[in-house]
């Protein structure tokens, strides 16, 4: 259908607002792959050019730019570690705005939701590296992944910042941006939220990754905040 309106987001490369029939506007990708869906969003076609709903509920990359992020460090041709891939959901709309020359590499440990990656999305993106392994191991997979200039970090494990902060010393360019999506609960259910963001972002500053901004995931996600840094390490620290 041709009559919904797509513009250019307003300060991020390759990320789109769709105006859809009943006057609401969507986050949108370009897809990378027309004609296939990854989680069941809509496909939007305008002019020629077939457009992804991206779906904030469902993405946390999303929900973040909805909640106001002021620095998205993604552009055509970038490269991008992405730490807890799973089925796909953001990597593929990040796969969409790198474009064919940018590189996404997809870590994930799980067999099951690895063979849904590779089969449902990898297959059709030619930009997306499929790497079945544990990102609390970052060496096991130096033989795939090059210098990057972004890692998205979403693992949901009790010790996320340091697994962010292990793949950067390893991966991350000197002043590469790195966000992780922080769940308070999978940390500590018995301290409030903002205490475990504030230990979080210790974690990561003491290891060279400098907060740029904190941004609060709610109503998408509870109890959910990312956290986008700069990695600028000390000398004695790595990287």
């Amino acid at each position: 259908m041709n009559h919904q309106k797509v513009e250019a987001h307003e300060k991020f490369n390759r990320v789109f607002w769709v105006w859809m029939e009943d006057g609401t506007r969507r986050l949108a990708t370009e897809n990378l792959a027309p004609g296939k869906n990854v989680y069941g969003e809509k496909l939007v076609k305008f002019y020629g050019k077939e457009y992804r709903i991206w779906d904030p509920y469902r993405s946390k990359l999303a929900a973040a730019i909805l909640r106001g992020l002021n620095v998205l460090p993604l552009k055509e041709s970038s490269k991008v570690l992405y730490l807890g891939a799973a089925t796909g959901t953001t990597a593929s709309h990040v796969s969409d705005i790198v474009g064919l020359t940018g590189r996404v590499y997809c870590v994930d440990f799980a067999e099951r939701v690895m063979r849904e990656l590779i089969n449902n999305v990898c297959a059709y993106r030619p930009n997306m590296v499929p790497i079945l392994a544990d990102a609390r191991k970052p060496e096991t997979y130096r033989f795939v992944v090059e210098k990057v200039d972004f890692i998205y970090c979403d693992v949901a494990q009790p010790e996320q910042a340091k697994i962010l902060a292990d793949n950067a010393d390893l991966y991350l360019k000197n002043g590469g941006k790195a966000a992780i999506a922080i769940k308070a609960r999978s940390i500590d259910v018995t301290k409030h939220p903002s205490e475990i963001f504030k230990r979080e972002i210790k974690v990561l500053e003491d290891r060279g990754l400098r907060k740029i901004e904190a941004v609060d995931l709610e109503p998408y996600d509870k109890a959910h905040s990312l956290i986008l840094t700069e990695y600028k390490p000390s000398r004695k620290g790595g990287g």
